[in-house]
């Protein structure tokens, strides 16, 4: 194999947690949405991911940035976005732009998506107004992250190494556009049932 293809051991470790983490969700997931929907069930696992990576690895990042930064830190998760930021390195340094989006993040974030889970599974009538604006700020969020070092050119984003750009950088952070962005598709739908039904009820009594 080339070795501009080989992976690193820390490459591997952080992907190896991250699909743990998946793993761990993914089972979550399906139990808590037994009986339902395959589209719930999907988006309960989905939301497990959702608030475990905000929750336990975006928190400490968080701690991590307020009390020093990544680059100097010895804690044994920091070295995970230390390979993360090999792909984008304002991740080592404290950038005020990604500590700020980052608190945000896991505390508005992992807690609507815990909000949601619950809404799901016990099929509150609140669950596509938590929907759609937990999409909206997943979405705000990763535009916010990128959106001002694009603007500069893009100069601490690495784009010549494989794995930090199609792996890191477009396909984790794609994720989060993705599935935000089919959730929201999703509770568009659902509203437009509901509105149809009442509309049809009402037109029945007129």
């Amino acid at each position: 194999m080339c070795a501009g293809w080989e992976l690193g051991s820390a490459a591997g470790g952080s992907l190896l947690l991250t699909a743990a983490l998946l793993a761990v969700s993914c089972a979550l997931g399906l139990r808590l949405g037994r009986g339902r929907g395959a589209a719930d069930r999907g988006a309960l696992a989905w939301l497990c991911f959702d608030a475990l990576v905000h929750f336990a690895l975006e928190g400490p990042f968080v701690y991590l940035s307020l009390v020093g930064n990544i680059t100097d830190s010895d804690a044994l998760i920091a070295s995970l976005w230390k390979e993360y930021g090999k792909a984008d390195a304002r991740w080592l340094t404290s950038d005020p732009t990604i500590v700020a989006l980052e608190i945000l993040t896991v505390v508005l974030d992992g807690s609507l998506a815990l909000v949601l889970i619950y809404a799901i599974v016990k099929e509150k009538y609140y669950r596509h107004f938590v929907q759609i604006t937990l999409c909206v700020c997943e979405l705000y969020g990763g535009w916010m992250t990128f959106c001002p070092d694009w603007l500069l050119g893009s100069p601490n984003l690495s784009t010549n190494n494989w794995l930090y750009f199609w792996v890191y950088l477009v396909f984790f952070n794609g994720v989060w556009v993705l599935i935000p962005g089919l959730l929201l598709w999703q509770s568009w739908v659902e509203l437009k049932d509901v509105h149809c039904k009442g509309s049809n009820a009402g037109k029945k009594f007129q």
